[in-house]
């Protein structure tokens, strides 16, 4: 067998690069090794070829804000029995922790590993992963999915979090180039104050990347700004925190994480939702990405990101479909369209396919590997139908209409749906 395939299509796209009509792509042992029409190609390299005629060849996509963990969210809901009717952001949230107290490790693997298979099935090939706990990493590196596991972090009490830490320390030195590893403070309203420092010390001195959830809700804004509201009230109390309330701190959630030093270049911030101009201008002087979940910020009801703001500014951005505890699927397909729809003034096509692709990667801190197809990086790609035959808005048709034929990850076809 060739350890070389040749694999063309009527188009090749890449974010930001003109479609490539009767386009083709070098496969050698799981990299891009050549990028041209078919007939560059053969001239030039012996190889078998495999040919989608009619399709697209294009980036698998990367979604950078997942939480596969949650997958089976809506049976785990039916079979706990937990009443699930929430009117609001907090009620959300504490029902979501009733229903996961009630899981066994092996509910949560299978949960992870069908969240595995739809990121695939769907075309994505990469994640940024939040962990809830770093014993679950071998079996996401087990999977063809590549991307960045952000091992979380929550809690007050100091010396619990620091034995978190170290677990999602330990858990980063067995990462892979394919599958990497960071670190996610889950929020401003779910870590101790005094434990921000030691995470930035040991993200900083380690080169760790980190994910943060950013003002999803105005609860968390009126709770970081005066310690009012139902995370106060309600939250705080279920979780047994309320010994640990703050002061009020008459700032907003990024001017929080700023003071300790949490937004660099290697931060993405997640949602971003209730942000000001000035947190904005904060988050853009400091070089951080954002990662937009529309779909989820819909379905909990928390508000529209100012996607104008970002894009006025500069910042570069992403999108996540966040997890199926507060989505209707895991597709970035999906995502993207709806987000062209919610956000028509301000995103185009061409754009919003940046952002699951080359966009993605970049916020992940992963451009060198995935998120466009060019050599040296993985052979993660997706064959999409629909595009049809005319050169003219070929990309647009395909946003718009593209039906997923095939997927490869590291060069290998992914069959996890053939029967």
């Amino acid at each position: 067998m060739s350890e070389s395939t040749i694999y063309a299509a009527s188009w090749l796209i890449n974010p930001d690069a003109p479609p490539v009509a009767g386009g083709a792509l070098l496969v050698r042992r799981g990299a891009v090794a050549a990028v041209g029409t078919l007939a560059e190609l053969q001239s030039t390299h012996a190889a078998p070829v495999v040919e989608f005629p009619g399709s697209a060849i294009i980036p698998g996509f990367v979604n950078a804000h997942t939480h596969l963990e949650l997958t089976h969210f809506s049976s785990w809901r039916l079979r706990t029995h937990v009443e699930y009717n929430p009117r609001r952001f907090v009620d959300w949230i504490i029902q979501l922790i009733k229903i996961r107290r009630g899981l066994k490790d092996d509910d949560i693997l299978a949960s992870l590993r069908e969240g595995v298979r739809m990121c695939l099935e769907s075309g994505t090939t990469a994640v940024g992963e939040i962990v809830s706990n770093p014993a679950l990493a071998p079996h996401y590196q087990a999977s063809p999915l590549g991307g960045r596991l952000f091992f979380e972090l929550l809690g007050h009490d100091p010396d619990r979090l620091r034995g978190m830490l170290d677990k999602a320390l330990a858990a980063c030195e067995g990462s892979s180039d394919r599958l990497t590893a960071g670190l996610s403070p889950h929020s401003p309203y779910t870590i101790g104050e005094g434990n921000l420092a030691q995470i930035r010390e040991a993200a900083s001195a380690r080169s760790i990347p980190l994910a943060i959830h950013i003002s999803e809700s105005r609860e968390e804004a009126d709770f970081v700004f005066d310690t009012a509201g139902p995370l106060a009230e309600q939250f705080y109390p279920f979780v047994g925190w309320q010994e640990q309330l703050m002061p009020p701190r008459r700032c907003s959630s990024t001017e929080l994480l700023d003071r300790y030093g949490l937004l660099t270049p290697a931060t993405l911030a997640v949602h971003c939702v209730h942000v000001t101009p000035s947190d904005g201008e904060i988050l853009k002087q400091r070089g951080c990405s954002i990662a937009l979940c529309p779909r989820s910020n819909e379905r909990l009801d928390v508000g529209m990101a100012p996607l104008h703001l970002f894009k006025s500014l500069g910042i570069p951005l992403a999108l996540g479909t966040d997890s199926l505890a507060s989505n209707d699927s895991l597709s970035l397909w999906e995502e993207m369209r709806f987000a062209l729809d919610l956000f028509r003034h301000d995103l185009s096509p061409a754009e919003a396919f940046s952002m699951v692709t080359a966009g993605g990667a970049a916020a992940l801190g992963l451009s060198a590997l995935c998120g466009s197809l060019e050599p040296g990086k993985r052979a993660d790609f997706q064959v999409v139908g629909n595009g049809g035959a005319a050169a003219e808005k070929v990309l647009e048709r395909l946003v718009a209409e593209g039906t997923v034929q095939e997927v490869y990850a590291g060069g290998e076809r992914y069959a996890g749906s053939d029967g």
